[in-house]
């Protein structure tokens, strides 16, 4: 990834996670994520989800960040392997919650403190492709 790639994924956006699923078409999923300066991209979900058991048979995985509507158009896509990993994720679930919340807001302090209540695991996509595009 490029400095300006980490730059546009380092900004609360969301992202479109998609896992392989063999002949199964493609369910993107809006997510949180993080990039980290390793050139990985991570985010957190419960262990029983549908990504992680798809993840589980086949590693394979995309996401795509947008710009928001009033920006000129641009894109990132991250596609590679994904390491399911059971260390991190109540610490990143709670950086990602500081990201695209106001904590100070009783309620989404409630709703972190629910994720937080609950097993996690940290997806990690490990990228074999970064494509991008600006307009």
């Amino acid at each position: 990834m490029t400095s300006a790639d980490l730059e546009f994924l380092g900004r609360p956006l969301h992202g479109l996670l998609s896992v392989a699923a063999g002949p199964v078409p493609a369910q993107p999923r809006p997510v949180w994520f993080e990039a980290t300066e390793e050139g990985t991209v991570q985010l957190f979900t419960g262990p029983e989800t549908v990504k992680v058991r798809r993840l589980r048979r086949d590693p394979r995985a995309s996401i795509v960040v947008v710009a928001p509507v009033g920006e000129r158009e641009r894109w990132v896509s991250v596609a590679g392997t994904v390491s399911v990993e059971v260390d991190g994720a109540r610490e990143l679930a709670a950086r990602l919650a500081a990201r695209y919340w106001d904590l100070d807001d009783p309620t989404r302090a409630a709703d972190l403190a629910g994720i937080l209540a609950e097993e996690q695991v940290r997806l990690v996509i490990h990228p074999e492709t970064v494509s991008r595009f600006a307009y």
